[in-house]
């Protein structure tokens, strides 16, 4: 019973503590530095040993400006310890009144009594960071090592070298520490993926870049190559990072699979032309089942978009031979789905698709698997004007799948088959929920779809030009792009909501791009840059005119200011770092 007792008596204890600890806290945070300092004292009392509480105990003297009762106190423990942090924090209260000599006098005294013991420096820097004291820390690490070569402190100085701005020796410390401690090379990755993207001129990134071109000139060890390639990772370059990991390869041949990876990668960006590359590159250099069917599978995926209906019979053997190849199993259960999309949506042979997946459900699949066969079959159910039948396939997925990103990609597609059939009040309801998606991309089309039909039934409560755009919608989900073109025109052409003519301007643009007529997406685009610059989708316009005119008519003279407008106008742009990206290289930050 006495044991039961004491164990209730010492959490009791614990808990008031910790309540008091908050509670001094949360004093100190909003200036009320008297009440603070009774509970701090308390506190530091009982705790004597505790340096945070005489920390902090000196630091409510000090926002109260009673500086001689913090130098007495910190001159008491220091006369009863001897640590030598206190001298930082003697120096610092000396600081506080503007005395520089006697200031400097003890943090002189802070870095001696490194000298004397090198593993003070711990402590001694530590407070010099905590002051924000960079120089002085720097002192006391370098004073350290002078004394003692076993100990690094790279990335410490590294850091502090960038909080004052100097990034080359920042970059220096880092890469060094990197790649003589590579267990903590995710830590230096982070490090400099923070400074990468805070920073707005480029001189970071393209001072990362040289330091890392000039380590791989100067050292063989692929441990350079790779680093270089994340580098032009994280700068979505991964045409320049492709370099790199055949270098890798080359030297070591177990690192294919961060080939594989960079292919995917490339290909989830849209980065096509790369992929497609990356990807030839991977059937001609792995023999793996497996490798070399996801590979065929994207270069016929990247075909099938960029196909004229003279292509398709080709397609069609192609994967045909696929499948006798590798069988319909389930290991071949994407290209099952690939053709039977194909089949539907491009041979305008519905049926058959249907039967294809029909058959895919008789295999043994795992639940993913089948949820992925259900989702095209309902894909294909609603490019057959089937809504009702669709929207059930979907409903089981989302009950299969609970919480799932699978499942939010079926109510998404849900929310999308109730727009099309004119039910835009369900289909807002799904929408409100899925715009807060983990999914950032399903988020982002949610979000889409649903501002869509708020702005036009707000101006328009009979709905008329949005059942109009839904229709045209339609049929361009259907692949039918004549008329959903003419769809679209004809909104324009004879509905006044003005709601509805900037987001009609930008579907015409796109399917114009996707013609690769780009003189009249351009004008389109342009409509949009000229009569709706306070609209939703600005950005776009811009976005894509400037892609336009720098990658397919090499123009960058009038790329420039587009991307310009993009980076400096919208920051909240999904486009902003692509724009960002190839603004720099127009400018020629980022050669190599």
């Amino acid at each position: 019973m006495k044991k039961v007792f004491a164990f209730i008596v010492l959490i009791w204890s614990v808990a008031v503590f910790a309540q008091n600890e908050q509670l001094a806290q949360n004093y100190f945070e909003r200036g009320e530095f008297e009440k603070a300092l009774l509970i701090y004292q308390d506190l530091e009392a009982s705790h004597p040993g505790n340096t945070f509480f005489l920390q902090k105990t000196v630091a409510c003297y000090q926002q109260m400006q009673q500086y001689n009762k913090a130098e007495e106190l910190i001159i008491e423990r220091l006369e009863k310890t001897k640590r030598p942090f206190l001298y930082v924090e003697l120096g610092y209260n000396y600081q506080l009144q503007g005395n520089t000599e006697k200031a400097e006098s003890n943090y002189e005294k802070a870095i001696n009594s490194i000298n004397e013991n090198a593993t003070n420096v711990y402590a001694v820097a530590q407070n010099f960071e905590q002051k924000i004291l960079p120089e002085k820390a720097i002192k006391a690490y370098e004073t350290a090592t002078a004394i003692n070569k076993s100990m690094n402190f790279d990335y410490q100085t590294a850091v502090l070298q960038g909080q004052l701005g100097n990034m080359d020796l920042m970059i220096e410390k880092l890469l060094s520490f990197a790649y003589n401690n590579p267990h903590n090379l995710p830590i230096v990755k982070n490090q400099l993926s923070r400074f990468m993207i805070q920073d707005a001129q480029e001189s970071f990134n393209d001072a990362l870049r040289k330091a890392l071109l000039v380590n791989t000139q100067k050292n063989q060890d692929i441990f350079w190559n790779e680093f270089l390639s994340w580098y032009y990772v994280q700068q979505k370059d991964y045409g320049k990072a492709f370099i790199q990991q055949k270098a890798i390869y080359r030297r070591d041949p177990n690192t294919f699979s961060s080939i594989i990876t960079l292919a995917r990668l490339a290909a989830e960006e849209n980065e096509t032309e790369t992929a497609r590359e990356i990807f030839t590159y991977i059937l001609e250099n792995s023999d793996v089942a497996s490798v070399q069917l996801y590979a065929h599978q994207y270069l016929i995926s990247a075909d099938i978009k960029d196909a004229n209906e003279s292509d398709f019979t080709a397609i069609k053997q192609r994967i045909n031979d696929l499948l006798e190849q590798y069988g319909s199993g389930p290991n071949t259960i994407d290209l099952q789905i690939l053709k039977a999309d194909f089949e539907a949506f491009y041979l305008k042979e519905s049926n058959t698709g249907i039967a294809t997946l029909n058959q895919a459900l008789e295999i043994g699949l795992n639940r993913y698997q089948k949820a992925e066969v259900k989702m095209k079959l309902a894909d294909i159910l609603l490019l057959d004007e089937k809504f009702n039948q669709a929207i059930i396939y979907y409903a089981q997925i989302e009950d299969e799948l609970k919480n799932d990103e699978v499942a939010h990609e079926a109510s998404l597609k849900v929310a999308k088959a109730s727009y099309f059939k004119g039910d835009f009040e369900w289909a807002q309801k799904q929408l409100k929920v899925l715009k807060s998606s983990s999914s950032q991309l399903i988020a982002n089309d949610a979000l889409e779809l649903y501002l869509l039909i708020i702005d036009n039934t707000v101006e328009d409560s009979t709905q008329t030009a949005l059942k109009k755009f839904a229709k045209a919608d339609y049929k361009l989900y259907q692949n039918k792009k004549q008329e959903a073109l003419d769809g679209f025109k004809d909104i324009l052409a004879n509905d006044k909501t003005e709601s509805i003519q900037d987001v009609t301007l930008l579907r015409i643009g796109r399917m114009y791009e996707d013609l690769k007529q780009y003189d009249l997406a351009l004008q389109y685009y342009k409509q949009i840059i000229d009569n709706y610059a306070e609209g939703i989708y600005i950005d776009e316009a811009l976005f894509y005119s400037a892609e336009i005119y720098n990658k397919i008519l090499e123009d960058p003279e009038k790329a420039m200011p587009l991307y310009e407008k993009v980076i400096f106008n919208h920051e909240d742009s999904i486009h902003f770092v692509e724009a960002r990206k190839q603004y720099r290289l127009l400018r020629g930050d980022a050669n190599s």
